[in-house]
Order: C-alpha cells, then sequence, then structure tokens
C-alpha cells in the first residue's frame, strides 16, 4: 500500500510519491521561528521530508539545506562539502564530506578563534557576504537510522554546519554579518574584489 507524504507528491520513492517544493526567500515568517526537535528514532515522516530536502536542494543547486527553507519547522538540515571547495577554502585535498543529515544539531566551539569568510544562501539569492564563524566546533546530532554523529570539524567545513544550523534558529547569514558594506550581489563581486586590491 502507498503511503501519502505529507509534504508534497510527484516522484516515487519507497512507496511515496516526492516533489521538490521552493526555497523560502529572506523576509517570509517561517524563515524566523525557532524550529521543533524531532522525535528518536526518526519517524517515516521525517525520512519523507529529508527526500523533500534533497530533490529541493538539488533542484535549487545547493550544498546545504535546513527544513525551514521548506517551511517545515523540524531540527533538519542537509550537507555536503565537495572536496574541491574545501581545497579552494581551507587548501586540503581529498576532504570533502559526503552528504550528510543531521538532526536535533547541537553545535560547540572549540576555539574562541573566528575566521571571516564569504557565505552565500539559497533563502538570499543573488548576494554573498563576508560572515564571521568559529574556526573550529564539535557538531552532534543524529542519522535518520537514529545512529549519534560526533564530529570535531574546521575550516570550511565548521562553517558550512554553522550556517545551516543557524537556519533552525531562526537566523540568516547577514544578520551575523559585522559589515553590511561586505554585502554584495554576486555578480557584482569581481568588481568588488578588484576595489579591495
Amino acid at each position: 500500500m502507498q503511503r501519502k507524504c505529507k509534504f508534497a507528491p510527484v516522484r516515487e520513492y519507497e512507496n511515496v510519491e516526492i516533489v521538490a517544493k521552493p526555497i523560502l526567500k529572506m523576509g517570509n515568517p517561517k524563515l524566523r521561528g525557532l524550529a521543533k526537535e524531532v522525535k528518536i528514532p526518526v519517524p517515516d515522516e521525517i525520512r519523507d521530508l529529508v527526500e523533500v530536502m534533497k530533490l529541493s536542494m538539488d533542484a535549487a543547486g545547493g550544498v546545504g539545506l535546513a527544513a525551514p527553507q521548506i517551511g517545515v519547522d523540524q531540527r533538519v538540515v542537509i550537507f555536503e562539502v565537495p572536496s574541491a571547495r574545501i581545497a579552494e577554502e581551507d587548501g586540503l585535498e581529498d576532504a570533502g564530506v559526503p552528504q550528510t543529515v543531521l538532526i536535533n544539531p547541537v553545535i560547540t566551539p572549540l576555539t574562541k578563534d573566528m575566521a571571516i569568510g564569504w557565505e552565500g544562501c539559497l533563502s538570499v539569492p543573488g548576494l554573498r557576504g563576508l560572515v564571521p564563524r568559529y574556526t573550529r566546533i564539535n557538531y552532534r546530532g543524529y542519522s535518520l537510522d537514529g545512529e549519534l554523529i560526533d564530529r570535531d570539524v574546521e575550516g570550511f567545513h565548521a562553517r558550512v554546519v554553522q550556517h545551516e544550523v543557524d537556519h533552525l534558529d531562526g537566523i540568516l547569514y547577514p544578520e551575523r554579518m559585522t559589515d553590511m558594506t561586505q554585502l554584495v550581489y554576486q555578480s557584482e563581486m569581481l568588481e568588488y574584489m578588484e576595489s579591495l586590491a
């Protein structure tokens, strides 16, 4: 018997029809709330949610997404960090992070050191900003199978996780910025970077 996905049907996934949802944009009140904790063991509806999130993230061309970005107030994020991006940001080879589902994540800074880096967001399309983030963190949360994920990470990996978990607390990256003159349209970044040289 086919289950009905509560989040929106179209693609077949384990007898459930799934479809991508649009990404909510800055200003939508659903991006401002505190997301609710997920019960462990993970219920089927959260598995459905993760499939919708994956399709939605792929359709939008992103590498990370939090459930509130598609209007669902659950503490669920997905992210991946391509090895090419870690090589570019941190100078490390073969250090990519495969697609990870993180449920009820908790972040603990492992240092007071912060670094400023460029961030973009599917909910703030077309813009990039320089955002300070902790350089080393521990994050804990659960996989879809209810297994504990406990990692100490640094650099770009740490930045990505902090960015996605912020969404669960109703925070978008411009709120973390310390200098709003460093919020620029992506289409203008080349000229912006040349003006700094």
